[in-house]
């Protein structure tokens, strides 16, 4: 009988295709002791599976070198290839075996088990998110010492795809599947901003995470569909229901081969309005791809992907480099780059590994560029450096404070002291502009507006902040809400004041890559959008069918209402 689960809709799009259930590997342990005799026997078991382990994680980042995966990706497996060298987890384990005389995979689950609860009492953002990496490093390992490493089934003589169904799936997995023909993802658990979620919407394949005991609800070899922008899982439908969703699946694809027609089209509304869509990039690579679908320009580079999961930190000569390519190969367009946002769920290998009670209100970003002068000084000269190679703009991240907007101009200042010293050329007008991702900031824009030359509303952060809801944590995901009206107005207010101002403001976060919020941020006055390469092409559809003098009424209208049923029918209609 066909039935319907439903769960986070985390990548757009419709698969249909045969369940291949993913080994929970974890689940299959068993626990059995080993002889004195043996025990440097087990103890060389581990260490092969750990080098086999750091062999497949070593060719997976190869591949994402080479541009087969997003760049986010690769500092996933960093970290991954990190935590084998983590004398907490692999160490640890080892010593249980010669103590205990237990099997490897039972060593490794206890330490994980003890690890985890360590996490669970410290309970914030960041550590949840690595607890999820032990777990998933600790789950590779044991599959390889089990001997079934999970390898996916040949490719079906039916046309149709493999949906992989799993408890949970780590970066590694998810790369390892790229060459197989492989139509959608559907996990236990997960969210929004989980590595199952991410790699999904960089390979755009259609998604559907947090269904909870799904593993235990299919079977092998069963038809599915996936319904990656309703958040709906069918199992063995009906032929109506499979004829339905065929026909929405090739509607979609046409929708899309047409899409790449207005890579070359300027973005502008009906009634004239010119639009600038930009491109969110992590590392030089990206800019190739940004610059193929059409992009105006970068309007984020976040630079932390250059500092992530490796043992010696990018010194100013690298850094220059890396930010001259992006530079060259956008010329003529504006590239905005972030200085370092290291904090909350991104950690630097070794740096600042100091316990804190919630990271995410701790020291990161402008805080922690700030605490660390000789660090920050070393970027903001590499910057300076590269302004001379096109036209940058230095964005600072999460300011809330005058004196953190204060600080940070008399660091540039005293980095182009120190590049005139050294005769080395700089662009002296380079502009600079700041994050609006707290609430603190978004209600005291004045002395942004005196002090800044351009704005960045980060909308991933203000939400969060704004809604106290941590948006890696699934169990809250569902209150996560673009369309709260507190949200709302403090995106409108800034983007109104930069108006009133004449101070450019831009949106990077995921609202600006949303078609569905398109229109809306149109009415309230933005006109710089920036976004993931691929949601381009979607948001400018939507630009060009707008007419802002129709819509603008409407949404000043939608800003000012407290219902929030209210206002959701309100923005339907929109």
């Amino acid at each position: 009988m066909p039935f319907t689960l439903h769960g986070l809709p985390v990548s757009n799009g419709i698969a249909i295709g045969h369940v291949h259930l993913v080994s929970h590997a974890l689940l299959e342990v068993s626990h059995y002791h080993v002889t004195p005799k043996h025990l440097k026997a087990e103890l060389s078991r581990l260490d092969d599976a750990v080098e086999t382990v750091r062999g497949e994680l070593t060719g997976l980042k190869a591949a994402t070198a080479s541009g087969h995966a997003h760049s986010e990706v690769g500092a996933f497996l960093d970290l991954h290839m990190m935590l084998l060298d983590d004398p907490m987890l692999v160490d640890a384990a080892r010593a249980h075996i010669s103590e205990r005389r237990c099997n490897a995979e039972w060593a490794l689950v206890q330490q994980m088990e003890q690890l985890i609860e360590q996490f669970d009492q410290i309970e914030d953002a960041y550590l949840r998110e690595r607890k999820a990496d032990v777990v998933q490093v600790v789950e590779r390992l044991v599959k390889v010492l089990l001997g079934h490493p999970g390898h996916l089934p040949p490719k079906r003589r039916d046309g149709l795809g493999t949906i992989v169904v799993a408890h949970d799936l780590a970066p590694a997995d998810t790369l390892s599947f790229r060459d197989h023909n492989i139509a959608g993802f559907i996990t236990d658990v997960g969210g929004p901003t989980s590595h199952t979620a991410i790699v999904a919407r960089s390979q755009s394949i259609p998604a559907v995470v947090a269904l909870r005991n799904v593993r235990q609800l299919v079977e092998d070899d069963e038809l599915v569909i996936v319904d990656g922008t309703r958040g709906v899982v069918i199992v063995e439908p009906d032929e109506r229901v499979l004829e339905e969703y065929h026909l929405r699946k090739a509607e979609l694809e046409l929708e899309r081969s047409k899409l790449k027609r207005l890579a070359n089209a300027k973005p502008t509304t009906l009634d004239g309005e010119e639009v600038e869509l930009l491109a969110n990039i992590e590392m030089p690579a990206d800019a190739s791809h940004a610059k193929s679908i059409g992009a105006d320009g970068v309007g984020l580079y976040r630079t932390e992907f250059l500092f992530m999961g490796r043992e010696v930190l990018p010194d100013e000569d690298e850094q220059f480099e890396a930010y001259r390519s992006v530079l060259k190969s956008m010329p003529g367009k504006p590239v905005t780059i972030r200085t370092l946002d290291i904090g909350a769920d991104k950690a630097l290998n070794g740096v600042n590994q100091r316990m804190e009670p919630n990271p995410a209100l701790g020291l990161r970003a402008i805080r922690y560029s700030l605490s660390e002068p000789q660090m920050f000084m070393a970027q903001l000269r590499a910057l300076l450096r590269a302004s001379h190679y096109g036209h940058l703009k230095i964005l600072i991240p999460m300011l809330a404070h005058a004196h953190e907007i204060d600080q940070a101009l008399a660091f540039i200042g005293r980095a182009k002291e120190q590049l005139k010293d050294r005769k080395q050329k700089f662009d002296a007008g380079v502009q600079i502009g700041g994050m609006i991702e707290v609430p603190a900031a978004a209600l005291a824009l004045g002395m942004f507006v005196r002090r800044l030359h351009f704005l960045s509303i980060g909308t991933n952060d203000l939400i969060q902040y704004t809604l106290a809801i941590d948006r890696t944590d699934e169990a809250v995901a569902h209150l996560y809400d673009p369309l709260h009206p507190a949200v709302l107005r403090l995106v409108g207010s800034t983007i109104q004041t930069g108006v009133r101002f004449g101070l450019p403001v831009s949106v990077c976060g995921e609202m600006a890559g949303d078609p569905a919020y398109t229109r809306l941020l149109l009415g309230i006055g933005l006109r710089q959008f920036s976004m993931h390469p691929a949601q381009i092409l979607e948001v400018k559809q939507e630009v060009l069918r707008a007419d802002v003098g129709d819509i603008a009424p409407k949404a000043q209208r939608l800003l000012k209402m407290d219902e929030p049923s209210r206002l959701r029918e309100a923005f339907e209609r929109l």
